[in-house]
């Protein structure tokens, strides 16, 4: 049974390019934090390591531990399985880790969804222009043009569900985003003051999407 010295999950989203992974990684090198790593069937990204990054399997693999309900959270992104396992997330809470997911709006609901009796507190993340967004795909994809166009597309559907996460953090410049992100957990675990403006939050979301 879950107990005040359980540790919490944090989630944090966003869309392709956004930064959530690189804030992930950063949030981890705190004490007391742990990244949830995920199973998924692309393949590996240069300099991503199995095991590491994620457990990197095919899709018979997949569709077992989906079939045997091992899943807290998984969903289909640009043609790849992504899901996160139970049992790893549980143990780690249950030792009073506080456990990061870097997931997709699909993933977020499915957490969200199967009301866990430990504390969530969830983050979307997003670019300050499309014109950065663009940017930061074509840095990444730069030998597939289709790639960054299919991302570019996705993301005026994707931007829509920030509504539905607690917090919404622009990441304008990486560390400014990584205080603010870390300063909103504080604050939530600690029951502190919150530096959090949601009208600014739904203007640029606006600007997004004109």
């Amino acid at each position: 049974m879950p107990t005040a010295n359980d540790g919490v999950m944090i989630i944090l989203s966003s869309p392709s390019g956004a930064g959530k992974t690189t804030l992930v990684r950063m949030l981890s090198q705190q004490p007391n934090f742990e990244i949830s790593v995920s199973h998924t069937t692309r393949q590996p990204r240069k300099n991503e390591i199995q095991n590491k990054d994620y457990y990197f399997v095919n899709e018979i693999e997949f569709k077992r531990l989906i079939k045997n309900e091992e899943f807290l959270e998984y969903a289909k992104v640009f043609n790849n399985l992504y899901g996160t396992t139970r049992t790893p997330v549980i143990d780690k809470l249950n030792k009073g880790k506080n456990v990061l997911f870097d997931i997709d709006w699909q993933g977020a609901d499915q957490i969200k969804n199967k009301k866990l009796d430990y504390k969530l507190i969830t983050f979307y993340i997003l670019p300050p222009s499309k014109n950065v967004l663009f940017e930061r795909l074509s840095d990444r994809h730069m030998d597939d043009k289709s790639l960054v166009e299919e991302r570019m597309n996705q993301f005026s559907r994707d931007v829509l569900h920030w509504i539905n996460y607690d917090y919404v953090v622009i990441n304008d410049e990486l560390n400014n985003c990584f205080k603010k992100i870390s300063n909103l957990i504080d604050a939530e675990i600690n029951n502190g003051s919150k530096d959090y403006d949601i009208e600014f939050i739904r203007k640029h979301v606006e600007k997004l999407t004109f």
